[in-house]
């Protein structure tokens, strides 16, 4: 050992370091690589179940900066927490690399949600010189659908509904570059080896992606409602300050009084200067609208706005959100309007996300039809927001947060499932010290919302490995999911439905040791 090894701060060990939290799907790897490289250490980083495992040999005063830069320097919509750093044998690692994934504990598992379109995706979507110009699949490590896409755990591209589209040679040496920001991208595309967009109506179709864009922005200007195909299911679409486009999609889908959503582009200096023209912001409203989540926003109309009281008759409030995928951007940037984007369903039913059968179910709504080759693995609603003494208020959770994963305050013994009342429905699985929530999945009173149902439980417990040994539902009879609950062959436990509503808050704050709640219809 040489003199400087052994003076303090610069004695070489080695630590295996394990991270959890959000992690998967966030570029968190090549971070780690590049960091690692930025500080000269030696030794490999890799996925085990829902958690990086880091080995990690170099100067001990490194180690204790690059432990720290792990969680202060995180990709922005990482949310990284130490789990372990704990001094080993040094190994024989000559270079730092990252190796393949590895079964983990499932405990550890994190399924990401759907992002946002990043600024870097969006200047290339807008730059004529990128290969990706115009391409409306464009994502990186830091955007782009997740939880809509992925089938199983560890999230790798063969686990993932891109499975089947071959990545061309330059989509390949980006996906194999550590350096590129689209290292492990599980789903990369380009207009060459990616998803394709179709547009259809009255049993013509057009199959060049740009010609159905195209064509898409030609109906919606006509004062047509074009079913969109988007990251978690469809919106039905139609041009915002067209007052007969409005009253036409509210007789077809027979939606009369409820309000409607409004989509608008990005634009001025913070990105919300359309929005500002039709609602009040304050700096809240305005961090919410342009988080990666995107949710739909509550907010109060702006006297001076010019779109149809027909959105949300009665209402003083308008629910807005900003364009999140590259699709809408490009739409909307054609369009250089907003547009009604309300999900693409039968009343109360989950968002249909199947291109045969959204053509078959909505036939008595539209004819027009923008589709994409990439499936959706489950669908995922848009989040909806309000905004209460400054605080964001989740109305119903959806694509851009769920699954939803919160702490409990306490472990718990046995892995629990909830499953919901019968109108807007959502369901929760609880194991350890965590609960995951699944997105908005609607009233339980048809066949597709219990078939959804199902679907979310099964694969709830399969992404994250564990199989509920307890079941909680409403203590009403005749709730279908109450009557699925009672048909398992497991342990029910009966809650009384404004019991339930009335624990959420403590359960929501549980720092505050004493309560008394009122809970009515």
């Amino acid at each position: 050992m040489t003199i400087a090894h052994t003076l303090v701060g610069n004695e070489i060990v080695c630590h295996k370091i394990r991270v959890g939290g959000r992690i998967q799907g966030v570029g968190f790897r090549p971070f780690v690589y590049r960091l690692a490289q930025s500080y000269a250490l030696q030794g490999e980083v890799r996925n085990s179940g829902g958690e990086v495992v880091i080995l990690a040999q170099g100067r001990d005063i490194d180690i204790a900066h690059f432990v720290q830069a792990l969680i202060d320097e995180a990709p922005t919509i990482a949310r990284p927490h130490l789990l372990q750093n704990q001094s080993v044998t040094l190994s024989a690692h000559t270079s730092f690399q990252i190796v393949e994934s590895t079964p983990g504990h499932e405990s550890h598992i994190h399924v990401p949600p759907d992002y946002s379109m990043c600024e870097a995706c969006r200047t290339e979507l807008a730059d004529p010189s990128d290969r990706r110009f115009n391409y409306p699949f464009i994502n990186c490590t830091q955007c782009g659908p997740r939880y809509t896409l992925i089938q199983a755990m560890p999230y790798d591209r063969v686990n993932t509904s891109m499975a089947s589209f071959k990545l061309c040679p330059h989509c390949a040496h980006e996906y194999a570059d550590i350096m590129d920001r689209r290292f492990h991208a599980e789903p990369l595309a380009c207009p060459i080896c990616g998803p394709q967009l179709s547009f259809h109506v009255n049993g013509k179709r057009i199959v060049d992606t740009q010609q159905a864009l195209l064509a898409c922005v030609t109906a919606i200007e006509a004062g047509e409602i074009v079913a969109v195909k988007g990251v978690g299911g469809y919106h039905l679409c139609c041009d915002a300050h067209n007052a007969q486009a409005i009253e036409q999609l509210r007789v077809r889908k027979a939606r009369p009084h409820k309000p409607l959503a409004v989509m608008f582009q990005q634009a001025g200096e913070d990105g919300l200067a359309q929005v500002k023209q039709h609602v009040a912001l304050d700096a809240v409203q305005c961090d919410l609208l342009s988080d990666p989540a995107r949710p739909i926003l509550l907010a109060s109309w702006c006297t001076g706005s010019t779109l149809p009281k027909s959105i949300a008759p009665g209402r003083n409030e308008l629910g807005v959100m900003l364009a999140y995928s590259p699709l809408h951007h490009l739409l909307l940037d054609r369009l250089q309007r907003p547009i009604i984007a309300t999900s693409a369903n039968i009343s109360g039913e989950p968002v249909l996300t199947d291109n045969t059968q959204v053509e078959t179910r909505l036939a008595k709504m539209t004819q027009y039809f923008l589709h994409h080759n990439r499936p959706i693995v489950r669908p995922a609603d848009d989040s909806v927001y309000h905004v209460i003494a400054q605080q964001p208020r989740p109305v119903r959770i959806g694509r851009g947060l769920s699954p939803l994963e919160l702490t409990l305050p306490e472990t718990i013994q046995q892995p629990m499932l909830a499953c919901g009342g019968h109108m807007k429905n959502t369901v929760a699985l609880a194991f350890d010290n965590r609960v995951v929530i699944s997105p908005h999945i609607g009233d339980m009173g048809s066949v597709r919302s219990h078939a959804v149902f199902e679907q979310v439980i099964t694969d709830l417990q399969a992404l994250y490995q564990v199989e509920a040994e307890i079941i909680v539902c409403d203590a009403h009879p005749d709730y279908a999911s109450s009557r699925w609950a009672r048909q398992q062959n497991k342990p029910v436990c009966e809650v009384l439905h404004h019991h339930a509503h009335a624990a959420c808050l403590p359960g929501e704050y549980p720092h505050e040791p004493n309560w008394l709640v009122f809970s009515w219809d």
